[in-house]
């Protein structure tokens, strides 16, 4: 099976646990623009080579986003607008290929072709809600798409919700590394924090240790709720779900550092890691890769 059909599962999972119970129970009725259909408004998103910050917005089931950015350290913002949970996983085509070639290798069963590497993005927050990632892109043609699919099962990718990023070589100084002041590496299969978690805006500096993929995705738990409640929602999918998605990053590959900013209130949290494990497939989570702290 294509991996990227099978770490739609997974992604559908990681969302599941963060939508409120409203949203959960939301039926997606929407369904892809057709030809003839009315002109869209213009694009929300935006890239200000200035600050190297572009704006994505996700929708229902399309990317308002910008048509290119340039090489270097980007901090791709993010806001979903719903009303169904979603995200931007980014990655880029090597070898050549567009995006046309992408969407036609995410029909196909098997492994990924080896041209399509995964580099981050914004993860999932609630709808409503927005997320910060930074990357350090190098020039060429990258994509966007969204794993999610809930509510029906059906991959948002599926639907449309794919859409390309064109890389170029800046003539503009290069922006800096971000500084952080909390690091978490990950790793087969955990997360290790250094740092003071407190309550207030932090940047986290985000490595994979690998060997396999990770991503990043950091839910505040409801009042009263653990670790343990999430795991049992997971397992059954059923009542409201027990924390709200704030984001974080989506997949990237080992050796790969990323960004991301959250604003922590005081509260308990989960850090966890869905993708499926390359060996047994089960998600990371399953293998530990999850990691409790409380904000005071």
């Amino acid at each position: 099976m294509n991996r990227f059909v099978m770490t739609s599962a997974v992604a559908v999972t990681a969302v599941l646990v963060a939508c409120s119970a409203k949203d959960a129970a939301k039926k997606d009725t929407t369904t892809p623009a057709q030809a003839g259909a009315p002109a869209a408004p213009a694009s929300k998103g935006s890239f200000d080579p200035a600050t190297h910050v572009a704006v994505i917005h996700g929708k229902d089931f399309s990317f308002d986003a910008p048509d290119s950015v340039t090489a270097g350290w980007t901090t791709f913002h993010f806001v979903n607008d719903g009303p169904n949970l979603h995200h931007a996983q980014l990655v880029r085509l090597d070898s050549g290929k567009t995006v046309a070639d992408f969407e036609a290798a995410l029909k196909v069963q098997g492994p990924p072709p080896k041209w399509i590497v995964e580099v981050g993005g914004p993860n999932a927050p609630d709808p409503g809600s927005s997320t910060d990632a930074t990357v350090n892109l190098e020039p060429g043609q990258y994509a966007f798409l969204c794993f999610v699919d809930i509510p029906g099962g059906v991959p948002h990718f599926t639907k449309g919700m794919v859409r390309g990023l064109k890389v170029t070589t800046g003539v503009a100084a290069a922006a800096p590394e971000p500084t952080s002041d909390v690091t978490v590496n990950l790793s087969d299969y955990a997360f290790t924090v250094q740092g003071a978690l407190t309550a207030g805006k932090h940047t986290f500096k985000l490595v994979n240790k690998g060997p396999q993929p990770h991503e990043f995705e950091i839910i505040r738990l409801a009042p009263g709720k653990t670790p343990k409640d999430m795991l049992a929602f997971i397992a059954k999918m059923d009542g409201p779900p027990p924390g709200n998605a704030l984001g974080g990053v989506a997949g990237f590959l080992p050796g790969v550092t990323t960004y991301t900013t959250v604003d922590l209130t005081p509260g308990n949290y989960l850090l966890i890691c869905f993708i499926q494990d390359t060996k047994d497939r089960k998600p990371h989570f399953q293998h530990g890769m999850m990691k409790e702290f409380t904000v005071k």
